[in-house]
Formats: C-alpha cells, structure tokens, sequence
C-alpha cells in the first residue's frame, strides 16, 4: 500500500530542487538572486591581441551574466592591435551592432546567396554599423595603432562560427579533396590550411 503523505512529500522535495531551464539555462528562484547574476567585471582591461589574427573578443552572455537569461540581448568587447582581424563569422542566432570607440576599422558582411553581394565601410570613433542576422562579416583594424569596439547583440546566446576555423579546424578534418573541390584548389593547399588550425 502506498504511504501518500510520504510520496507527497517527496514529489514536493523533488520540485522543489528541480532546475526548471529556459533557453537551456538554469533560472534562479527569485528569492536567491543577488546583485552577482547581473554584474560582469571583465571588460574592464584590454583584451590579449597577441596571436596569429591580433584580435579578441571578450563576450557578455548569459553563461557570464546569468541575469540576461530571457532577455535577448549580450555584449561583447572586441580589442584590435594595428592590422588586427575579427576574422569571417556568423551568429547563428543574433544581429550585431557595432560601435567603434576607438581607431579605424573595416567592416563588412556578404548577403545570401545567389547575390553574395559584399557591403563594406570604414569606421571611424562613435560610428555604428549592422551586422544581419546569419550573415558572414568581419571587422579589421586599419589604423596604426590599436582599436577598440563594443558589439551588442539581439540574443542573450548568440552563437558564433568563425568560417576558417570550421572550415579548415574541423575535428575531424572534412576530407581535402571535398574542399579542394569547393575551393577550386588543390589538396596540397588545403592540407597547408588545416595544418594551420
């Protein structure tokens, strides 16, 4: 015979130390939230633009901030040395608005296919540029001394696919004669490119 009072009580003890997600993210119980779930100090210093592309991109999301779980929106800060890439890449899931604080940069996306048409411009500080949703883009320090930028985006996770990096740093590697195809190169070429990443 079932103790109902007891099962009861256990249902209620499971219910209570469930983790109830949202967008795949845990949301706190309301009576345990601090000033911490919205507060992220890692913006404050400039970002390590030592390698091989002179860039970095310190992100803002709900994994750093658990307060925008909901709320469509991060942020990101991007540090360029003089020539500094943020190389080709989409969000899967958000726009971006891009704000030049300071320096010179080149940005520019390409639309969809068929058109591929390219959309570039220059920037200069207190300039802002769009990024579509989905849509392949960088940005390129072409001033001679560092720049920095500050990029917001509609999604509290917006998901990032740099293109060489998936293309060419796949694990496995995606066989080079599909890409040598689809770049119209050789093998030898792609070979080089993946031993690169």
């Amino acid at each position: 015979m079932i103790n109902w009072t007891h099962a009861t009580n256990l249902i209620i003890i499971i219910i209570l130390y469930m983790t109830v997600l949202v967008n795949g993210f845990a949301c706190k119980n309301p009576s345990l939230v601090q000033a911490d779930d919205f507060y992220f100090d890692g913006l404050r210093k400039r970002g390590n633009t030592s390698n091989a592309v002179g860039s970095k991109v310190s992100l803002v999301t709900v994994e750093q901030v658990p307060g925008l779980n909901t709320l469509g929106i991060s942020m990101a800060r991007v540090d360029y040395e003089p020539g500094g890439l943020n190389p080709p890449h989409v969000h899967s899931r958000a726009t971006e608005l891009f704000t030049v604080l300071e320096g010179t940069i080149e940005v520019g996306f390409v639309t969809s296919n068929p058109e591929n048409h390219f959309i570039t411009k220059v920037l200069h500080k207190g300039d802002v540029f769009v990024f579509p949703f989905r849509l392949v883009h960088f940005q390129r320090n072409i001033g001679n001394a560092n720049a920095l930028a500050i990029s917001t985006l509609s999604s509290q996770n917006p998901g990032i696919v740099t293109i060489a990096n998936a293309v060419f740093g796949s694990k496995p590697d995606i066989s080079s004669d599909i890409l040598a195809k689809a770049f119209q190169t050789s093998n030898e070429v792609i070979e080089n490119l993946q031993f690169k990443f």
